[in-house]
């Protein structure tokens, strides 16, 4: 991330919110310079309600992940 800070365009996609990114860096000051320097000059996109990989699981009769993980 910091080669391509304000050089390039980067797209991180993620399930966590920020707040809980601390669960991917473990260190607290590497986790809010990591999001500061992804907010800054950004535009986010949250997508909210069912995915459609989910959706089309259920259609062929595969379970959710998200229920598999939570058991």
């Amino acid at each position: 991330m910091a080669e391509r800070y304000e050089k390039k365009s980067v797209v991180i996609t993620s399930n966590l919110v920020f707040s809980q990114w601390d669960q991917i860096f473990k260190d607290p000051v590497t986790t809010m310079a990591a999001v500061d320097r992804l907010v800054h000059h950004s535009t986010i996109v949250e997508f909210t309600g069912e995915s459609h990989r989910a959706t089309a699981a259920k259609a062929k009769g595969k379970p959710d992940t998200a229920t598999l993980a939570a058991s």
